[in-house]
């Protein structure tokens, strides 16, 4: 038989159905009907197939009640600001204003020529394919003419244009 987890009396099992039921969020509105259905004697296997989430997803959740009470019930994501940008909006003005120029070397501005730029400021490598994702964040387009054929006889050329 699964070993029953047990609930610190933050919350009787009234209030948990009453949390369960007014929560708006639809994660956290699961994990107060986890914990209500843990409160009413079921086991984490049984909540798991109940909720449709795994066995130790519930137990974790029920882990986390038992040590911060109901606010350990939280969509947790909400709170999580994602990890920092790889260029900070200051270097990214600056970087803006270095696009306004030609390149150092001469040319046009690459991936592989921001990634030199961006690892002299920064002071770690940065690939070429993420310079470009930096480029197109700040929406920079490659202008290049479009290519000519230069070996091509251009009365040749004129007698497969339309209407000529």
């Amino acid at each position: 038989m699964p070993h029953r987890l047990s609930l610190l009396p933050h919350r009787s099992v009234a209030e948990l159905e009453h949390g369960y039921r007014a929560c708006r969020d639809p994660v956290e509105r699961s994990h107060w009907q986890m914990v209500w259905l843990v409160a009413q004697g079921h086991t984490c296997p049984t909540v798991a197939r109940l909720t449709g989430y795994r066995a130790d997803t519930v137990r974790t959740v029920v882990h986390r009640y038992n040590a911060q009470g109901p606010a350990g019930l939280a969509d947790r994501r909400h709170a999580n600001p994602g990890q920092a940008p790889l260029v900070p909006a200051a270097m990214r003005a600056e970087l803006r204003a270095a696009l306004a120029d030609p390149p150092p070397d001469g040319g046009l501005w690459t991936g592989p020529k921001v990634a030199t730029w961006l690892s002299g400021r920064l002071d770690r490598t940065v690939r070429p394919q993420r310079a470009w994702e930096v480029l197109r964040a700040l929406d920079f387009t490659l202008h290049r003419p479009r290519p000519r054929a230069t070996t091509a006889d251009p009365a040749a050329q004129l007698g497969f244009k339309k209407g000529a």
